[in-house]
């Protein structure tokens, strides 16, 4: 009885001692003297954020359950008919198949070449600064021009490329062809976001501590072996932000294939973004593309979790 009686007690010592930390965390989160004379010049700021990224959310939610089409003089509650019509809908799986392929695609493309191009830049021994500024020039261009560079440059009866084909005997039109045209605007995306990653990953890279390679040299490690056993590791939570800001912009990707393929040939290059942009305005069901656009929010913070997850698994 005696363990018991203790027992029973230091459970509600460890109850009231949990209800006091919270009543403390509570009193403490409102007790507006401990707050510095900086934390009230950006509340401004941080209530202006948030107005602008809660009402918009809250508004696609209530849009997402109501018949909101511009031949509807008022919107009408109309349940889940706009999730169904989007999820049921063949067009829009299909899209997020080809999001997944240009995703997946464009992204070790992207890794591969931004990693490679990192470490070159990183070992030269002079002019670093200026093959960074010449890398760094497709950022700065905008996507519906590099969509138009592109357009020119595959066109079957003036383009570069095409003429470059035919030289050795290949007779195809890249952006008319189901086949290539897919491909064609992955490496569009390619060209333009490539340097993004070479940026960060060389960034990662120049922070590196001096000491673990001087101790792989003097162990005998050869390139491959510091790269595989010391750079990587060390760089691998900056290549994880590389890729969560690039997966979470390549989602919603439009501009180029709207300038380029308009989606086509045969839906082709219909992913998801242009997808709810085809709803939104060809259409002009903004109910079912507020569904829409939900689907693809909830996707770009399930990715986002993962990758967070991912790394905080890493320093565990």
């Amino acid at each position: 009885m005696n363990a018991k009686t203790n027992y029973t007690k230091i459970a509600e010592n460890t109850q009231l001692v949990s209800k006091k930390g919270k009543l403390s965390s509570i009193s403490n989160l409102f007790n507006l003297k401990k707050y510095k004379t900086e934390h009230w010049m950006i509340l401004p700021s941080i209530i202006i954020l948030a107005i602008i990224s809660i009402f918009p959310f809250v508004y696609l939610i209530y849009a997402s359950f109501m018949d909101f089409m511009l031949s509807v003089d008022q919107p009408t509650f109309n349940g889940i008919e706009n999730w169904e019509k989007v999820l049921i809908n063949e067009t829009f799986w299909s899209s997020w198949g080809r999001t997944a392929i240009y995703a997946v695609a464009g992204l070790l493309l992207e890794l591969v070449i931004g990693v490679g191009i990192a470490l070159v830049i990183y070992e030269l021994p002079k002019g670093r600064n200026i093959v960074v500024t010449l890398w760094m020039i497709p950022i700065f261009v905008a996507p519906v021009v590099a969509g138009l560079l592109g357009r020119f440059l595959l066109n079957s009866t003036y383009g570069l490329y095409d003429w470059l084909l035919g030289l050795v005997g290949i007779d195809v039109q890249i952006l008319g062809d189901v086949k290539t045209a897919l491909l064609a605007v992955i490496l569009m995306d390619v060209w333009e976001w490539t340097p993004l990653i070479t940026m960060i990953v060389l960034a990662g890279l120049q922070s590196l501590p001096k000491e673990p390679l001087e101790a792989s040299q003097v162990d005998g490690a050869n390139y491959m072996q510091q790269l595989m056993k010391v750079v990587f590791p060390l760089v691998s939570r900056t290549i994880l932000v590389a890729l969560l800001i690039r997966s979470m912009d390549i989602l919603r990707f439009v501009d180029t294939i709207k300038i380029t393929t308009e989606g086509g040939p045969a839906d082709s290059t219909k992913v998801i973004g242009f997808y709810l942009m085809e709803v939104a305005f060809k259409f002009q069901d903004f109910g079912a593309a507020a569904a829409l656009g939900l689907t693809m929010l909830f996707t770009t913070i399930f990715l986002g979790k993962q990758f967070v997850n991912f790394m905080v698994k890493g320093d565990e």
